[in-house]
Protein backbone atom coordinates (compact mmCIF):
# COMPACT_ATOMS: atom_id res chain seq x y z
CA UNK A 1 0.00 0.00 0.00
CA UNK A 2 1.58 3.46 -1.14
CA UNK A 3 2.10 5.85 1.67
CA UNK A 4 -0.69 7.70 3.29
CA UNK A 5 -0.91 11.62 2.20
CA UNK A 6 0.25 13.59 5.31
CA UNK A 7 -2.66 16.00 6.70
CA UNK A 8 -1.94 19.60 7.17
CA UNK A 9 -2.96 19.48 10.44
CA UNK A 10 -4.15 17.01 12.93
CA UNK A 11 -5.00 16.42 16.63
CA UNK A 12 -6.56 13.75 18.11
CA UNK A 13 -7.43 12.38 14.70
CA UNK A 14 -4.62 10.55 12.82
CA UNK A 15 -5.41 9.17 9.20
CA UNK A 16 -5.74 5.18 8.36
CA UNK A 17 -6.69 4.99 4.87
CA UNK A 18 -6.84 6.67 1.40
CA UNK A 19 -8.63 5.68 -1.67
CA UNK A 20 -9.02 7.41 -4.87
CA UNK A 21 -12.75 5.80 -5.99
CA UNK A 22 -11.31 4.28 -9.09
CA UNK A 23 -9.29 6.93 -10.53
CA UNK A 24 -12.42 9.44 -9.39
CA UNK A 25 -11.35 11.30 -6.43
CA UNK A 26 -14.22 13.61 -6.59
CA UNK A 27 -17.22 12.54 -4.07
CA UNK A 28 -19.67 14.27 -1.98
CA UNK A 29 -22.43 12.23 -0.23
CA UNK A 30 -20.93 9.09 1.19
CA UNK A 31 -23.21 5.82 2.84
CA UNK A 32 -21.68 2.85 4.11
CA UNK A 33 -23.83 -0.16 4.74
CA UNK A 34 -22.24 -3.90 5.16
CA UNK A 35 -19.02 -2.94 4.77
CA UNK A 36 -19.31 -1.08 1.75
CA UNK A 37 -19.21 2.59 0.77
CA UNK A 38 -21.11 4.31 -1.62
CA UNK A 39 -20.11 7.72 -2.84
CA UNK A 40 -22.03 10.03 -5.22
CA UNK A 41 -19.71 11.84 -7.56
CA UNK A 42 -20.30 15.57 -8.78
CA UNK A 43 -17.97 15.94 -11.43
CA UNK A 44 -16.98 12.00 -12.34
CA UNK A 45 -20.82 11.81 -12.40
CA UNK A 46 -22.66 8.53 -10.98
CA UNK A 47 -21.48 6.99 -7.98
CA UNK A 48 -18.85 4.72 -6.91
CA UNK A 49 -18.90 1.45 -4.86
CA UNK A 50 -16.12 1.36 -2.23
CA UNK A 51 -15.15 -2.20 -0.58
CA UNK A 52 -14.03 -0.70 3.43
CA UNK A 53 -14.54 -3.66 5.44
CA UNK A 54 -10.50 -2.96 6.15
CA UNK A 55 -10.62 0.79 6.48
CA UNK A 56 -6.89 0.66 5.77
CA UNK A 57 -7.05 -0.94 2.50
CA UNK A 58 -10.30 0.65 0.71
CA UNK A 59 -10.70 -0.96 -2.76
CA UNK A 60 -12.97 0.25 -5.48
CA UNK A 61 -15.63 -2.28 -6.40
CA UNK A 62 -17.85 -0.75 -8.52
CA UNK A 63 -18.62 1.83 -10.73
CA UNK A 64 -22.59 3.08 -12.03
CA UNK A 65 -23.08 5.53 -14.30
CA UNK A 66 -25.58 8.48 -14.16
CA UNK A 67 -27.78 9.38 -17.00
CA UNK A 68 -26.53 12.09 -19.69
CA UNK A 69 -26.99 15.61 -17.86
CA UNK A 70 -27.56 13.74 -14.65
CA UNK A 71 -26.13 14.79 -10.86
CA UNK A 72 -26.14 11.60 -8.84
CA UNK A 73 -24.28 13.62 -5.99
CA UNK A 74 -26.42 12.27 -3.25
CA UNK A 75 -27.79 9.10 -1.85
CA UNK A 76 -29.29 7.43 1.50
CA UNK A 77 -28.59 3.50 2.20
CA UNK A 78 -30.29 1.07 4.75
CA UNK A 79 -32.76 -1.99 4.68
CA UNK A 80 -30.41 -3.76 1.28
CA UNK A 81 -32.00 -0.37 -0.26
CA UNK A 82 -29.73 2.42 -2.44
CA UNK A 83 -31.68 5.45 -3.03
CA UNK A 84 -30.02 7.69 -5.65
CA UNK A 85 -30.83 10.99 -6.54
CA UNK A 86 -31.26 11.95 -10.14
CA UNK A 87 -31.24 15.79 -11.20
CA UNK A 88 -29.89 18.12 -13.67
CA UNK A 89 -26.51 18.73 -13.86
CA UNK A 90 -26.18 21.73 -12.86
CA UNK A 91 -22.61 22.89 -12.66
CA UNK A 92 -22.50 22.30 -16.34
CA UNK A 93 -24.60 24.73 -17.45
CA UNK A 94 -22.88 28.24 -18.29
CA UNK A 95 -25.28 30.39 -16.44
CA UNK A 96 -23.71 28.59 -13.10
CA UNK A 97 -19.97 29.27 -13.67
CA UNK A 98 -20.17 31.71 -11.46
CA UNK A 99 -21.39 29.83 -7.79
CA UNK A 100 -22.49 33.21 -6.46
CA UNK A 101 -25.54 32.87 -9.51
CA UNK A 102 -26.37 29.10 -7.57
CA UNK A 103 -26.37 30.31 -4.23
CA UNK A 104 -27.76 33.81 -4.40
CA UNK A 105 -30.86 33.36 -6.77
CA UNK A 106 -33.70 31.32 -7.06
CA UNK A 107 -32.31 28.00 -8.99
CA UNK A 108 -36.37 28.04 -10.44
CA UNK A 109 -35.57 31.35 -11.51
CA UNK A 110 -32.14 30.76 -13.17
CA UNK A 111 -33.24 27.76 -15.23
CA UNK A 112 -36.93 29.14 -16.20
CA UNK A 113 -36.14 29.43 -19.76
CA UNK A 114 -34.79 26.08 -20.15
CA UNK A 115 -36.39 24.29 -23.06
CA UNK A 116 -34.65 20.89 -23.31
CA UNK A 117 -34.93 17.72 -20.77
CA UNK A 118 -31.49 16.62 -21.38
CA UNK A 119 -31.36 15.09 -17.68
CA UNK A 120 -33.28 13.06 -15.14
CA UNK A 121 -35.17 13.98 -12.98
CA UNK A 122 -36.43 12.04 -9.43
CA UNK A 123 -35.61 8.42 -7.86
CA UNK A 124 -33.52 5.92 -8.40
CA UNK A 125 -33.94 3.03 -6.40
CA UNK A 126 -31.12 0.16 -5.81
CA UNK A 127 -31.46 -3.89 -4.53
CA UNK A 128 -28.40 -3.83 -2.27
CA UNK A 129 -28.71 -6.75 -0.74
CA UNK A 130 -25.24 -8.19 -3.06
CA UNK A 131 -23.74 -4.88 -1.60
CA UNK A 132 -20.95 -5.02 -4.36
CA UNK A 133 -23.70 -4.95 -7.51
CA UNK A 134 -26.32 -2.36 -6.65
CA UNK A 135 -29.42 -3.56 -9.25
CA UNK A 136 -31.97 -1.02 -10.25
CA UNK A 137 -35.50 -1.99 -8.85
CA UNK A 138 -37.48 1.30 -10.08
CA UNK A 139 -37.62 5.17 -10.72
CA UNK A 140 -39.71 7.90 -9.42
CA UNK A 141 -40.03 10.40 -12.58
CA UNK A 142 -40.74 13.69 -10.98
CA UNK A 143 -41.04 16.76 -12.87
CA UNK A 144 -38.50 19.82 -12.51
CA UNK A 145 -35.04 20.43 -11.70
CA UNK A 146 -35.31 16.61 -9.86
CA UNK A 147 -33.75 15.78 -6.16
CA UNK A 148 -30.93 17.38 -4.37
CA UNK A 149 -31.15 15.31 -0.73
CA UNK A 150 -32.72 12.32 0.77
CA UNK A 151 -33.40 11.59 3.73
CA UNK A 152 -33.64 7.52 4.51
CA UNK A 153 -33.49 5.47 7.71
CA UNK A 154 -35.31 2.19 6.44
CA UNK A 155 -39.59 1.88 6.27
CA UNK A 156 -42.34 2.77 4.79
CA UNK A 157 -40.75 6.76 4.42
CA UNK A 158 -38.64 8.84 2.90
CA UNK A 159 -38.31 12.39 2.35
CA UNK A 160 -36.51 14.44 -0.27
CA UNK A 161 -35.65 17.75 -1.41
CA UNK A 162 -37.04 18.44 -4.50
CA UNK A 163 -37.41 21.17 -7.22
CA UNK A 164 -41.07 20.46 -9.42
CA UNK A 165 -42.02 22.69 -12.39
CA UNK A 166 -44.14 25.57 -10.80
CA UNK A 167 -41.75 25.99 -7.83
CA UNK A 168 -38.99 28.82 -6.97
CA UNK A 169 -36.64 26.19 -5.74
CA UNK A 170 -36.87 23.25 -3.88
CA UNK A 171 -39.70 22.27 -1.30
CA UNK A 172 -40.07 18.89 1.13
CA UNK A 173 -41.50 15.93 -0.14
CA UNK A 174 -42.54 12.91 1.61
CA UNK A 175 -42.20 9.65 -0.41
CA UNK A 176 -44.04 6.03 0.14
CA UNK A 177 -42.16 3.11 0.04
CA UNK A 178 -44.64 0.52 0.94
CA UNK A 179 -43.78 -0.70 -2.29
CA UNK A 180 -40.19 0.06 -2.80
CA UNK A 181 -41.01 -1.11 -6.69
CA UNK A 182 -43.40 1.54 -7.02
CA UNK A 183 -42.62 4.53 -4.92
CA UNK A 184 -45.01 7.50 -4.81
CA UNK A 185 -45.12 11.04 -3.58
CA UNK A 186 -47.23 10.83 -0.44
CA UNK A 187 -47.00 14.49 0.83
CA UNK A 188 -45.59 18.06 0.00
CA UNK A 189 -44.77 21.34 1.69
CA UNK A 190 -43.04 24.29 1.11
CA UNK A 191 -42.34 28.05 2.21
CA UNK A 192 -45.23 30.98 1.60
CA UNK A 193 -44.06 31.99 -1.72
CA UNK A 194 -42.24 29.45 -3.30
CA UNK A 195 -45.05 28.36 -5.41
CA UNK A 196 -44.94 30.32 -8.34
CA UNK A 197 -47.92 28.58 -10.42
CA UNK A 198 -50.22 28.91 -7.73
CA UNK A 199 -49.63 32.68 -8.05
CA UNK A 200 -47.27 32.89 -5.00
CA UNK A 201 -44.74 36.02 -4.40
CA UNK A 202 -41.42 35.73 -2.89
CA UNK A 203 -41.40 38.52 0.55
CA UNK A 204 -37.51 37.78 0.98
CA UNK A 205 -34.70 39.96 -0.02
CA UNK A 206 -33.10 40.10 -3.76
CA UNK A 207 -30.13 37.87 -3.42
CA UNK A 208 -30.92 35.50 -0.76
CA UNK A 209 -31.99 31.87 -1.47
CA UNK A 210 -34.85 30.15 -0.22
CA UNK A 211 -34.63 26.69 -0.74
CA UNK A 212 -34.63 23.56 0.94
CA UNK A 213 -31.28 21.76 1.55
CA UNK A 214 -33.03 18.86 3.75
CA UNK A 215 -34.89 17.75 6.22
CA UNK A 216 -33.95 15.30 9.14
CA UNK A 217 -36.71 13.47 10.60
CA UNK A 218 -36.95 12.58 14.26
CA UNK A 219 -40.48 10.56 15.63
CA UNK A 220 -42.86 12.88 13.38
CA UNK A 221 -40.87 15.84 13.10
CA UNK A 222 -39.17 16.69 9.79
CA UNK A 223 -35.80 19.45 10.78
CA UNK A 224 -35.62 21.56 7.95
CA UNK A 225 -32.75 23.54 6.59
CA UNK A 226 -33.77 25.96 3.99
CA UNK A 227 -30.64 28.07 3.06
CA UNK A 228 -30.60 31.36 3.22
CA UNK A 229 -34.72 30.36 4.68
CA UNK A 230 -33.38 29.23 7.85
CA UNK A 231 -34.84 26.64 9.84
CA UNK A 232 -38.30 24.61 10.35
CA UNK A 233 -40.25 22.27 12.45
CA UNK A 234 -43.06 20.80 10.59
CA UNK A 235 -45.61 17.90 12.27
CA UNK A 236 -45.29 15.31 9.66
CA UNK A 237 -47.71 12.42 11.68
CA UNK A 238 -49.35 12.72 9.27
CA UNK A 239 -47.00 12.29 5.90
CA UNK A 240 -49.80 13.27 3.31
CA UNK A 241 -49.89 17.10 4.97
CA UNK A 242 -46.65 18.16 6.69
CA UNK A 243 -48.18 21.01 9.23
CA UNK A 244 -45.90 23.97 10.51
CA UNK A 245 -44.87 23.57 14.00
CA UNK A 246 -42.41 27.11 14.32
CA UNK A 247 -40.17 29.02 11.88
CA UNK A 248 -36.58 30.46 12.45
CA UNK A 249 -34.79 32.66 10.22
CA UNK A 250 -31.36 34.59 11.62
CA UNK A 251 -30.85 36.08 8.21
CA UNK A 252 -29.95 39.41 8.14
CA UNK A 253 -28.27 39.95 10.02
CA UNK A 254 -26.09 36.59 9.55
CA UNK A 255 -25.50 35.19 6.49
CA UNK A 256 -27.58 32.57 5.84
CA UNK A 257 -27.31 28.99 4.02
CA UNK A 258 -28.96 27.05 6.78
CA UNK A 259 -27.46 23.10 5.86
CA UNK A 260 -28.26 20.62 8.49
CA UNK A 261 -30.47 20.52 11.56
CA UNK A 262 -29.53 17.37 13.69
CA UNK A 263 -31.80 16.56 16.44
CA UNK A 264 -30.81 14.78 19.68
CA UNK A 265 -34.02 14.31 21.08
CA UNK A 266 -32.45 12.64 24.24
CA UNK A 267 -31.35 16.11 25.29
CA UNK A 268 -34.10 18.48 23.31
CA UNK A 269 -31.34 20.01 21.57
CA UNK A 270 -30.95 20.49 17.84
CA UNK A 271 -27.86 21.40 15.81
CA UNK A 272 -27.89 23.48 13.28
CA UNK A 273 -24.94 24.33 10.56
CA UNK A 274 -24.81 27.34 8.26
CA UNK A 275 -22.61 26.69 5.01
CA UNK A 276 -20.15 28.99 3.69
CA UNK A 277 -20.59 29.00 0.09
CA UNK A 278 -18.40 31.65 -1.01
CA UNK A 279 -14.41 32.59 -1.14
CA UNK A 280 -12.88 33.86 1.51
CA UNK A 281 -16.20 34.15 3.71
CA UNK A 282 -17.45 36.91 1.26
CA UNK A 283 -20.64 35.49 2.05
CA UNK A 284 -19.89 36.28 5.79
CA UNK A 285 -18.87 34.38 8.88
CA UNK A 286 -21.12 30.91 9.30
CA UNK A 287 -21.67 29.48 12.41
CA UNK A 288 -22.72 26.20 14.07
CA UNK A 289 -25.38 27.02 16.31
CA UNK A 290 -26.80 24.92 18.96
CA UNK A 291 -30.68 25.41 19.80
CA UNK A 292 -33.05 24.41 23.21
CA UNK A 293 -35.84 22.74 21.69
CA UNK A 294 -37.97 21.83 24.58
CA UNK A 295 -40.78 23.61 22.99
CA UNK A 296 -40.52 22.83 19.54
CA UNK A 297 -42.74 26.10 18.87
CA UNK A 298 -40.21 27.88 20.43
CA UNK A 299 -36.26 26.93 19.69
CA UNK A 300 -34.03 28.92 21.35
CA UNK A 301 -30.09 29.63 20.31
CA UNK A 302 -28.23 28.84 23.42
CA UNK A 303 -24.55 28.98 21.74
CA UNK A 304 -22.63 28.61 18.70
CA UNK A 305 -19.35 25.92 18.34
CA UNK A 306 -15.79 27.45 18.10
CA UNK A 307 -14.54 27.73 14.66
CA UNK A 308 -11.12 26.45 13.52
CA UNK A 309 -8.12 28.95 14.79
CA UNK A 310 -4.81 27.36 14.53
CA UNK A 311 -4.09 28.75 11.47
CA UNK A 312 -5.39 31.81 8.46
CA UNK A 313 -7.70 29.77 7.02
CA UNK A 314 -9.53 32.49 5.12
CA UNK A 315 -5.81 34.16 3.71
CA UNK A 316 -5.20 29.81 2.78
CA UNK A 317 -8.41 30.50 0.00
CA UNK A 318 -11.40 28.76 -1.72
CA UNK A 319 -14.27 28.42 0.99
CA UNK A 320 -13.42 28.78 4.68
CA UNK A 321 -16.45 27.81 6.99
CA UNK A 322 -18.99 24.72 8.22
CA UNK A 323 -20.83 22.39 5.41
CA UNK A 324 -21.62 19.27 7.19
CA UNK A 325 -22.76 17.35 10.02
CA UNK A 326 -22.63 13.71 10.75
CA UNK A 327 -25.86 13.42 11.13
CA UNK A 328 -26.05 9.88 13.57
CA UNK A 329 -27.83 7.32 11.35
CA UNK A 330 -29.08 4.25 12.40
CA UNK A 331 -26.03 1.80 12.40
CA UNK A 332 -23.34 4.63 12.23
CA UNK A 333 -21.75 6.39 15.26
CA UNK A 334 -24.08 8.34 16.96
CA UNK A 335 -23.70 10.46 20.15
CA UNK A 336 -25.39 13.00 21.31
CA UNK A 337 -22.48 14.73 23.02
CA UNK A 338 -19.88 14.18 20.23
CA UNK A 339 -20.69 16.44 16.66
CA UNK A 340 -18.69 15.74 14.13
CA UNK A 341 -18.38 18.47 11.54
CA UNK A 342 -16.75 19.53 8.20
CA UNK A 343 -15.21 22.66 8.05
CA UNK A 344 -13.96 22.52 4.03
CA UNK A 345 -10.68 24.08 3.80
CA UNK A 346 -10.40 23.18 7.82
CA UNK A 347 -10.97 20.04 7.27
CA UNK A 348 -13.19 17.74 9.98
CA UNK A 349 -14.02 18.39 13.51
CA UNK A 350 -15.09 17.25 16.38
CA UNK A 351 -16.74 18.86 19.36
CA UNK A 352 -17.57 18.19 22.77
CA UNK A 353 -21.64 19.50 23.95
CA UNK A 354 -21.32 17.40 26.95
CA UNK A 355 -22.07 21.57 28.43
CA UNK A 356 -24.67 22.77 25.99
CA UNK A 357 -23.72 26.48 26.72
CA UNK A 358 -19.65 25.59 26.35
CA UNK A 359 -19.00 23.70 23.30
CA UNK A 360 -15.64 22.48 23.35
CA UNK A 361 -13.08 21.66 19.53
CA UNK A 362 -11.98 18.40 20.49
CA UNK A 363 -9.72 16.68 17.54
CA UNK A 364 -9.23 17.83 14.26
CA UNK A 365 -7.85 16.93 10.96
CA UNK A 366 -7.21 18.89 7.57
CA UNK A 367 -6.16 16.86 5.00
CA UNK A 368 -3.39 17.69 1.66
CA UNK A 369 -4.28 19.87 -0.46
CA UNK A 370 -5.68 18.10 -3.77
CA UNK A 371 -3.27 17.95 -6.36
CA UNK A 372 -6.10 20.27 -8.52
Amino acid sequence: MSALPPPEYSRNMRLIGHSDQGGRPDGVQLMVHRGFAYIGHMVSSGFSVVDVRDPSRPKTVNYIAAPPGTWNIHLQAHDDLLLVINARDLFADTRFADEKVYYTRQVGETVSDVQDKGWSAGLRIFDISVPQSPREISFLSLGGIGIHRIWYVGGRWAYVSALLDGFSDYIFLTIDLADPRHPTVAGKWWLPGMNQQAGEVPDWPEGKRYALHHAIISGDTAYGSWRDGGLTLLNIKDRTAPELISHRNWSPPFGGGTHTALPLPDRDLLVVLDEAVLDQQQDGEKLIWLFDIRDPANPVSISTFPPPDEADYIAKGAHFGPHNLHENRPGSFISSTLIFATYQNAGVRAYDISNPYRPVETGALVPAAPKK
